[in-house]
Formats: structure tokens, sequence, C-alpha cells
């Protein structure tokens, strides 16, 4: 893994309830709502974090531990929506509260004025690749559906698939609300940790010795 102030952690197992799965865009609804009234106030916060940012060269500790909140929780709904994780999600982005877990500074760091005044301007690229990204997620998503409903288990190559792009996004997200300075990597090692996800079986019985 490559250092980037915002990284992903990956720690799901892989196995998958059929029964949550099949209503999973059923159950995610709550979170979609609960993640756009959140997003309301995150823009009017990430406006005013602008100005504070432009005028001291930082952003303000309060702003920016209310902006990584809503980061880590973004990561849970759409980690849990796009099936690359289980249980259901908390509410609140708390750390260490799901399988799949972003990493992000919740201290500002000095940023440079001139890249803070021209910031969505830099971020424009970037923004585009990660809709891309989404795009193509949930067509991953439709093909992992049916995969776990069959198996009862997420394939792996979906999942980090899915899980890449949400690192990417939540990397844009970051760089644009100013949480860091780092520019979002376009590479799947830049930002990713990837733990055990192997699901394990059940050991194999012994066979009985032969009188």
């Amino acid at each position: 893994m490559n250092e980037h102030p915002v990284t992903l952690h990956v720690m799901d197992d892989l196995r998958r309830s059929r029964l949550t799965v099949f209503f999973r865009f059923l159950l995610v609804l709550p979170h979609l709502i609960w993640l756009y009234l959140w997003a309301v106030l995150v823009d009017i916060v990430a406006l005013l974090n602008w100005l504070v940012a432009l005028i001291i060269g930082r952003p303000a500790k309060p702003f920016q531990r209310f902006i990584a909140a809503w980061l880590r929780y973004a990561t849970t709904v759409f980690a849990y929506m796009f099936l690359i994780a289980n249980p259901f999600p908390g509410f609140t982005g708390e750390p260490g509260s799901y399988p799949i877990e972003l990493e992000v500074p919740t201290t500002p760091e000095k940023q440079n004025r001139l890249k803070t005044f021209f910031r969505i301007l830099l971020v424009y690229p970037a923004l585009i690749v990660g809709a891309v990204l989404m795009y193509a997620t949930y067509f991953v998503t439709m093909l992992a559906w049916w995969a776990a409903m069959i198996t009862g288990r997420m394939p792996r190559g979906f999942r980090d698939l899915g899980a890449n792009a949400i690192r990417y996004l939540m990397q844009v997200y970051a760089y644009l609300f100013l949480v860091t300075g780092t520019y979002p990597s376009s590479s799947p090692y830049v930002g990713m940790s990837l733990g055990a996800s192997v699901v394990e079986e059940a050991p194999a019985k012994k066979a009985p010795a032969k009188k």
C-alpha cells in the first residue's frame, strides 16, 4: 500500500446474506436520505471552511472534523449499497464501526492559498473520473447482486473494483472540501489497504482410523 492521507481499509470477509442482498436497495434508502440531508450541511460548512482557509492558510478544526465524519459515513453507505460490505451500517460515521473504513485526517494541515482559491477548478478533472467510476460500479453491482444471490458471497474481484471506486471518490471529496491538499490518486494501490477477506472454511473432518 502506498501512502495517501485518505486511505480505505477493507476488512470484509466476502460473506453475504441472500435475504439482505435481495432487499439491499430498499434497506439502504434511509441511509441515502440521511446522507443527502447531512451533505446539505456539509456544503455550507465547506464554503465557510474555504473562506477560513483563504484567510489563515488552513481549514478550521471543527469544520475539518465535521466533514471527515461525513466522508466516513458516506463510505459506509456506498459500501453497503454496492454490496461491498456487511452488515447494516450505523448513522454516525464513527471510526472503527464498520468493516470498510475510511482513514481521513481530522487535524487541519497548512494549504497553499492559491490552490485553495482555485480548488473547484483543480478538482474538476478528478470529479469527472470519479463520476465515470461510480457509473461503472453501478453496472458491476448488478452482476455482483446475482453472484451474491446464487453463492452467498461477494466475488472478490467485484468487491475490490467497487472499493477502489469508493476510495477514489472519497479522495476527490476530501480534496474538494480541503480535508487534504493531496490530489486524488488514480492508482488502485495508493490509499487502499486490503485486509484478510477469504471466507474461512469449516475444518475438514478426519477420516476414522482403520482398525
